[in-house]
């Protein structure tokens, strides 16, 4: 059967992956006060620092081997939590290395980077994650993101043909490790399709969806794939997901749609038919609810947003 959170992150495409490395040490602070499209991730190659992220009450130690990720809030980070931080963006990185250096010694070594989506798939990502993730190097779920760490930190430092491709693919990987875990991770209680996955029966259901989109999925139906009744199901899976079953399937089909969309060469009636519509006009009235426009619409901005 097919698996969600490969379908999703595929629906995603990151537009670009971009990494970075940062060399930092003594008393230095760094701040990032405008807020970003994306995720950002990072992750301690050496040393250590704090992180402050807007709207997150409590700073974060991270040391050697811990990773973060960030759903778009503006964040700070530094060796002090009282200092000031300076503007990141006047960081003057090495195009050769993509390493910039901030402060008086070397002690920190910061590797990170910026997924950038498609805006209107993003909202499937950012809106079931929390403002922060952090993954803290010394548990044992950890150990998996080591090899991708250490690799990107290596690329970095030591750059060789084809360096930036691989940081890129190394960039990507520490980015769905990172999800992962945190799938993983006892404290994800905020309702989204990553906590669903995580529930025994409610990823059943998930993953029947994902496998046939277009098929006519009833609340009954979709029940007996998790083995429960229609009430109790009804309820576990608006609680773990967030939305109601129906309305999940619904939301699914008009992201696959608009994913078919963006590359062209379909009709509207020959893509209503894929998903499961008999009617084109059923079809474009349910995506415009979603989506906020009718597929010739969406379909026109995809074909200028792609240059």
């Amino acid at each position: 059967m097919t698996d969600p959170l490969s379908d999703i992150l595929a629906l995603l495409r990151p537009r670009t992956v971009e990494t970075y490395g940062i060399v930092s040490g003594g008393v230095w602070a760094l701040d990032l006060p405008r807020g970003y499209q994306g995720v950002k991730f990072g992750a301690i190659a050496r040393g250590g620092c704090w992180l402050k992220v807007k709207g997150v009450a409590e700073p974060i130690r991270l040391d050697t081997g811990d990773c973060y990720l960030l759903t778009g809030q503006p964040f700070w980070l530094g060796s002090d939590t009282s200092l000031p931080g300076e503007d990141a963006s006047r960081l003057s990185i090495d195009p050769a290395t993509r390493i910039a250096r901030h402060g008086p010694s070397d002690k920190t070594f910061l590797v990170g980077g910026r997924l950038s989506f498609d805006e209107s798939h993003a909202l499937l990502l950012t809106a079931t994650l929390p403002r922060v993730m952090h993954i803290p190097g010394s548990s044992d779920e950890a150990a998996v993101l080591r090899w991708t760490l250490d690799q990107l930190a290596k690329e970095l430092t030591d750059p060789r043909p084809g360096g930036a491709l691989l940081s890129e693919h190394l960039g990507h990987i520490l980015f769905v490790n990172a999800l992962r875990l945190h799938m993983a991770s006892e404290g994800n209680s905020s309702p989204g399709w990553l906590k669903g996955l995580r529930d025994p029966r409610v990823g059943r259901a998930l993953r029947a969806v994902h496998a046939e989109p277009s098929r006519p999925w009833t609340l009954e139906m979709l029940a007996s794939e998790a083995g429960m009744s229609r009430t109790a199901f009804a309820l576990r899976f608006k609680s773990q997901v967030g939305w109601s079953p129906i309305d999940y399937v619904l939301r699914w089909r008009m992201r696959l749609a608009a994913g078919t969309l963006s590359a062209g060469r379909i009709t509207t009636a020959e893509l209503a038919r894929n998903i499961g519509y008999q009617s084109e006009t059923a079809f474009s009235t349910a995506f415009k609810r979603v989506m906020g426009c009718t597929p010739k619409q969406y379909e026109i901005r995809a074909r200028l947003s792609a240059g």
